[in-house]
């Protein structure tokens, strides 16, 4: 089983930038893959970002990419979320999620654990 939470929201002007952190409790984190999602309110929870077992292959959500980047730190058992350029539609919480197998790598149904969620808000 993974334990996750996450830190690092907050608010920030439209422009700004926030890094996030996944951390996990589990000596199996190096064998997840880590997903970051966000669900603003009134709206379905949406897949920004996934990062390999081993780091070496990420995936973005077209609204995440070039703006966002994933990267993991495996001895640290940590995922971060670098959020640059952030625009006010970003609002919303972010949770990270974990699992060993996946298929579709930005649909939260296809992960098993999740953190509480971190709350990030962008204004104009």
């Amino acid at each position: 089983q993974v334990q996750l939470a996450e830190s690092g929201g907050g608010s920030v002007q439209a422009g700004g930038s926030l890094r996030l952190s996944c951390a996990a409790s589990a000596y199996t984190f190096s064998r997840n893959y880590i997903g970051w999602f966000r669900q603003a309110p009134g709206k379905a929870r949406e897949g920004v970002a996934v990062i390999s077992r081993g780091g070496g292959t990420t995936l973005y959500a077209a609204s995440a990419k070039g703006r966002f980047t994933i990267s993991r730190d495996n001895a640290k058992n940590t995922v971060y979320l670098q959020m640059n350029s952030l625009i006010p539609e970003d609002t919303g919480v972010y949770y990270c999620a974990a699992e060993s197998q996946v298929g579709r790598y930005l649909a939260h149904a296809s992960y098993q654990y999740w953190g509480q969620g971190t709350q990030v808000t962008v204004s104009s």
